[in-house]
């Protein structure tokens, strides 16, 4: 019999594939408002008038955040600067220590942090104190900047034979903090474990971990979770977490989804309501030495990071009683 004469095969047909095809069957929107964009777009707009509605409180007290995450590209800087910036919009009194030798912070902020400009080296060396070093932002006068240049990278050989070499950081921002109150203060730590972290951690009260929505996200920040109880046991009794922040969130892919369900299942009383979108604009903000929340201030980024700014100041309020 010819092959065109023969019966074409038939696969048996199974449950799992009808399951199959039902997981993968697109969403169809029954209205425009029912599309992703919309959906974004009515979100958006449910936080700007959220943030017009909320009154910023006011801390009463000084606190110490590090924004800290071993794992490089989380959005960590970005965090950092974005949320000093939309605070310092709303009347709190910010300072922003930039610890990372790269000094993206800086560049972030509009800050000079070429070699040679006083920073915080010449403040852990002993050299200037913090205040004399601390510049104001150029889009945000009363935001306060301690910039890093790339003399911060020797300082952990510099200061290996110290015997408190821990506390370096703790102690010029003590003397610092004596003359002020209700200041937050910002550290954007390096993405790694190293003496300036713990340096950071030492000299903070809390610990903000931006969190990638991406694969490998819970065993960083698991690793991050030891580190802080171990310093806690060890050298700063005084340390906690205050708060998981989930940026680069991409709500299209169910990756970015079950990351962040994971982190909100483990962690439910300390990660924040906002996620932090993966937007473009976010990123093309510090290539004009900007913020988001300067260089397109209506953004979905904007809003966003203006919302998880108002969320961690409450919830550091919430400390305070």
């Amino acid at each position: 019999m010819d092959s065109e004469d023969r019966p074409p095969v038939v696969l048996p047909h199974t449950d799992h594939e009808d399951s199959i095809h039902r997981t993968l069957k697109p969403h169809k929107p029954t209205s425009i408002a029912d599309t992703p964009i919309a959906q974004e777009i009515e979100k958006t707009m449910a936080m700007k008038r959220a943030l017009k509605s909320e009154e910023y409180p006011q801390l009463r007290k000084n606190h110490v955040v590090a924004v800290a995450n071993q794992k490089g590209g989380v959005g960590k800087t970005t965090t950092v600067a974005n949320l000093a910036v939309a605070l310092a919009q709303k009347g709190t009194k910010v300072l922003v220590i930039d610890s990372d030798p790269q000094g993206n912070a800086s560049t972030a902020l509009g800050i000079e942090h070429h070699a040679g400009t006083p920073s915080l080296y010449e403040v852990l060396v002993g050299k200037m104190a913090l205040g004399e070093v601390a510049q104001p932002c150029p889009n945000e006068p009363s935001l306060l900047v301690v910039p890093a240049t790339v003399d911060l990278a020797g300082i952990e050989m510099e200061l290996a034979d110290e015997a408190d070499r821990s506390y370096f950081l703790r102690r010029v921002l003590e003397e610092y903090l004596a003359e002020r109150e209700s200041t937050l203060v910002l550290i954007d730590c390096p993405p790694s474990l190293g003496l300036l972290t713990v340096n950071a951690f030492c000299a903070a009260n809390w610990v903000l971990i931006p969190v990638q929505a991406e694969y490998y996200a819970l065993e960083g920040i698991s690793l991050l979770t030891d580190t802080t109880n171990k310093i806690r046991t060890s050298l700063n009794p005084d340390l906690d977490i205050i708060a998981f922040l989930v940026t680069m969130f991409d709500k299209r892919t169910n990756l970015s989804a079950q990351v962040e369900s994971d982190v909100r299942t483990h962690y439910p009383n300390q990660t924040l309501k906002t996620n932090i979108p993966r937007q473009v604009t976010i990123s093309e903000a510090p290539s004009w030495q900007q913020t988001v929340v300067t260089y397109d201030k209506n953004s979905q980024g904007s809003v966003a990071y203006q919302m998880a700014g108002l969320e961690l100041l409450n919830k550091l309020i919430e400390k305070e009683n």
